[in-house]
C-alpha cells in the first residue's frame, strides 16, 4: 500500500513538470538553464512512450522537432524551440500540434523562461490589481490612505501587496508601526530587470496577517537608496500575476519609478486637502501626472467646512470625486503610538476604493 502511494506521488509530481523533448543536447542545455532560473525542474524525454505517456498531462511541452507519433492529439502550451527557424514544412507540422509559438535560441531567451515561469510560479487565476496613491500636496495623507486600503483588502481575504515607492518618505513601515519586523526593506533588495517570483518576495518581505488575509510590506527605510524603475516593474508584475492587490504610495514628482507604476495602475487616486490651496496644487499634481495613467479620481481629506463642496474640487482639480475622508483625530494618535489601524472612516472610504478597484 505504501509503495503504490509512493509511486502515485511521483507519477503526479512528475505530471506538475514540463516536459522537455529535445534532441539537439546544447539547446537542451540552453532550456536547462532557463529552467534553473526560474526555479523550474523540468522532465526531459527522448523515447516515443515517454512523449505519448505524458503529452496530455505536462503543463508545458518545449519541443525542437515535431516528433513522428502519428496519433497525438492538438493541446494547448506547446512551444517549439531551436537553434535555427523552422522551415515552412516543419512549422505546418508544428501547427497541426497546437504549438503556440517558437523561439529561437539565444534571442527569444525572454519567451522561453515566461512560459517555464509560469509553470514554476502557477499564476493566479484572478489577475492582480494595481493602486497607485499620490498627495495632491505634502501632508495630504496619502501613506496613510495606502496603508489603509492594502490591510482593509487583506482583511476581506486578500493577500495584498504595500509597496512604498518615496524614498524621501521615511518609509510607510512607521506608518503601519512594523518598522522593527524582520524582512528586506528596498535598499536590501537585489532586483534587476527580469521577471522575479512572488514567492520570493514573500519569503523576503515583512508580512502580518490582517483579518482573513495576509498584508506584505516592501518599504523604504531611513537610509540608502530608493526603488528603481526596473525594480519597481519586476515587484508590480510579479504581485499582479499572483493576483494580488498591490497598492503603491507614489511621490508627487514625475520619473521613472512614477511611470512604472502609473502605465501599471487600474486606478490613481489622488489625496486633495479641502482648501483652496491643496486643490490648486492637487491640479498641477493631476496635469503633470495624469497623462501618465488611465484613470484618476480624488478622494477628498478635510472637514466640510470648508465652503468647497464635492462638485467644486472636482472642477477645480480635475479629476471625479470618489470619496471623502473626513478629519479624524483619532489617526494621528495610532500613528504616534505605532498601533495604526483603519479607523471607521478610513475603511469605508478604502472599501469604496477597492470596489472601483475590482
Amino acid at each position: 500500500m505504501a509503495e503504490t502511494t509512493e509511486t502515485t506521488e511521483m507519477v503526479e509530481a512528475a505530471d506538475n513538470r514540463p516536459l522537455v523533448v529535445v534532441a539537439d543536447d546544447v539547446v537542451r542545455d540552453h532550456i536547462t538553464r532557463l529552467a534553473a532560473a526560474v526555479g523550474c525542474d523540468p522532465c526531459h524525454a527522448r523515447d516515443v512512450g515517454a512523449i505519448r505517456s505524458r503529452w496530455a498531462r505536462a503543463p508545458l511541452v518545449l519541443l525542437d522537432r515535431v516528433p513522428d507519433i502519428g496519433d497525438l492529439p492538438r493541446r494547448p502550451n506547446v512551444l517549439l524551440v531551436r537553434a535555427e527557424a523552422p522551415t515552412q514544412s516543419e512549422w505546418k507540422a508544428a501547427v497541426s500540434l497546437g504549438v503556440d509559438g517558437a523561439a529561437i535560441l539565444p534571442e527569444d531567451e525572454d519567451l522561453v523562461v515566461t512560459s517555464l515561469a509560469d509553470v514554476a510560479e502557477r499564476p493566479s487565476a484572478r489577475e492582480g490589481r494595481v493602486l497607485a496613491v499620490v498627495s495632491g500636496r505634502g501632508g495630504a495623507g496619502a501613506s496613510v490612505l495606502a496603508a489603509s486600503v492594502s490591510s482593509e483588502a487583506a482583511r476581506c481575504g486578500d493577500a495584498a501587496l504595500l509597496v512604498d515607492c518615496d524614498p524621501l518618505g521615511g518609509g510607510i513601515d512607521l506608518v503601519l508601526g512594523t518598522e522593527a519586523d524582520e524582512g528586506l526593506r528596498w535598499p536590501d533588495l537585489r532586483l534587476s530587470a527580469g521577471r522575479m517570483a512572488m514567492s520570493e518576495l514573500d519569503a523576503a518581505l515583512p508580512s502580518r496577517r490582517r483579518g482573513r488575509g495576509r498584508l506584505s510590506v516592501l518599504s523604504c527605510d531611513r537610509a540608502g537608496r530608493g526603488p528603481t524603475d526596473v525594480a519597481v516593474a519586476a515587484v508590480l508584475d510579479a504581485g499582479r500575476r499572483a493576483g494580488r492587490t498591490v497598492v503603491c504610495d507614489l511621490p508627487r514628482y514625475p520619473g521613472p519609478v512614477c511611470d512604472e507604476v502609473l502605465h501599471r495602475a487600474d486606478l490613481t487616486v489622488l489625496v486633495v486637502p479641502a482648501d483652496v490651496r491643496g486643490c490648486v496644487a492637487a491640479a498641477c499634481v493631476r496635469r503633470r501626472l495624469g497623462e501618465r495613467t488611465s484613470r484618476m479620481e480624488v478622494v477628498v481629506r478635510g472637514r466640510a467646512t470648508s465652503g468647497l463642496s464635492e462638485a467644486d474640487i472636482a472642477e477645480a482639480v480635475g479629476a471625479p470625486v470618489l470619496g471623502w475622508l473626513r478629519h479624524d483625530n483619532a489617526v494621528a494618535r495610532t500613528l504616534d503610538l505605532g498601533s495604526f489601524r483603519p479607523t471607521r472612516h478610513l475603511a469605508r472610504v478604502a472599501r469604496t476604493i477597492l470596489a472601483t478597484l475590482a
